[in-house]
């Protein structure tokens, strides 16, 4: 498979020995570049998403979906955001303005620093840390306290309610997410993201496969604390329109409230890219011992696997959003606490028994 640090080797000796630049020079461009690749990403990856929301939910409900602007409705959603960019943002009366108009920021800031630790390809992990699952929970966490502050410095009583909401289910299922994703650490020995999916190259070593039941578990496990932190259905209590009419981002107008729409849909993406880097294997192709099908498979691009894998995982959470009806705020709390955190604790010690005695495939 194409390893993607022979390209960005060769790019920075082309700035520090072709172009005779410093290391204060050529680091700068390089982010610059990073930069904007991940921003273009993020940008293209939304306007997937929502079509690709709006189909399915047309689908589940036996409807057609947006087909007017464009062919099957495909420019639909650059319509929206023209619609959106040329909006009249306007400010609350008696809110606190700093706050208010920090909490958008605060939500895209974590959205687009967990985004940074997805592995795209065999050395594409743009940020690649030996605690990098430790820094990615702590990263993910900023978009708790922009939720938070959105509905408190709004100065409107249901969006204080959306927040609290928000904020407690948030972290409260976070729990059971950093629980599955140390499961599958004591699995693979490493913090490290590339490491987790160096982990899982060869036949039949995804993970899912590898650590069997455990593994299992913490992967369905991780499905619904997943849907719950990124405030999808049938956990979107904190947005719940029949009561709190849009929640902590009713007060929000234009791209403050473009941010709030474009984090939840790229946070969808983020769970299931992180499900995919944990436990379906990565950029790591299929393998199953047989060496003509699996150097086939070699020469599919691992960016494809991690897209066609991370796309699937998206499918099913949006199969579970237009499945199933709005839970209560006390059965979303009692379906973590009560329930899914204590299994995933059994489910730890489980793996840690499966890995002392070599239990694993």
């Amino acid at each position: 498979m194409f390893d993607f640090s022979i390209v960005t080797q060769w790019f920075d000796q082309l700035l520090r020995q072709t172009l005779g630049l410093g290391d204060f020079w050529a680091i700068l461009i390089e982010c610059v570049i990073v930069g904007v690749l991940i921003l273009t990403a993020y940008a293209l990856l939304a306007i997937a998403l929502i079509f690709m929301e709006r189909k399915v939910c047309a689908y589940f409900q036996c409807r057609l979906g947006p087909m007017r602007v464009g062919p099957w409705g495909l420019l639909q959603v650059f319509a929206d955001v023209v619609k959106m960019l040329i909006k009249e943002i306007f400010f609350v009366d008696r809110a606190d303005k700093l706050l208010y108009a920090l909490a958008p920021f605060l939500v895209i800031i974590g959205s687009v620093g967990a985004f940074c630790f997805l592995p795209w390809n065999k050395g594409a992990v743009i940020l690649d840390f030996n605690v990098g699952v430790f820094l990615l929970t702590a990263v993910s966490s900023i978009g708790v306290v922009g939720i938070f502050l959105a509905g408190w410095a709004s100065n409107n009583k249901y969006s204080v309610v959306s927040a609290m909401r928000g904020a407690v289910q948030m972290i409260s299922y976070e729990i059971s997410l950093c629980l599955c994703l140390i499961t599958a650490v004591i699995l693979t020995g490493t913090l490290q993201v590339s490491g987790i999916v160096e982990a899982q190259t060869g036949p039949w070593q995804w993970l899912i496969f590898k650590g069997h039941i455990p593994a299992i578990i913490a992967f369905l496990v991780f499905l619904v604390a997943g849907n719950a932190e990124a405030n999808r259905g049938p956990f979107d209590m904190a947005e719940a329109e029949s009561e709190l009419t849009a929640g902590h981002h009713t007060e929000y107008s234009g791209m403050g409230f473009g941010f709030f729409y474009l984090a939840e849909f790229l946070n969808l993406f983020i769970i299931a890219g992180i499900a995919t880097t944990v436990f379906l294997g990565g950029w790591a192709p299929v393998n199953v011992g047989i060496a003509g099908f699996d150097k086939v498979m070699d020469y599919i691009p691992g960016i494809v696997w991690f897209l066609g894998k991370s796309f699937f995982v998206v499918w099913l959470l949006m199969w579970i959003k237009w499945t199933f009806p709005r839970l209560r705020i006390d059965q979303i709390l009692k379906l973590e606490w009560k329930y899914l955190m204590p299994l995933s604790l059994l489910n730890l010690v489980l793996m840690t028994i499966v890995v002392a005695f070599k239990l694993y495939f």
